[in-house]
């Protein structure tokens, strides 16, 4: 009776992930470190645009 065949993974080392997959979850990381270091800074002055609105307009504008 000959020996059976090593079985084969389709999961594991060889999987590979989307681009999205990584950029997605460090992009959120990234937003959200940016609201939280924002929040100490609410009592703002009149007139002034917060540095958070600042960077994302200009994402914004960037990707648009």
């Amino acid at each position: 009776m000959p020996a059976p065949a090593p079985l084969r993974r389709t999961a594991g080392a060889d999987a590979r992930l989307h681009w999205w997959a990584l950029a997605l979850p460090a992009l959120a990381f990234g937003l959200l470190l940016l609201l939280l270091a924002g929040s100490g800074e609410v009592q703002a002055a009149a007139g002034e645009t917060a540095p958070l609105l600042k960077v994302s307009a200009q994402l914004l504008r960037a990707a648009g």
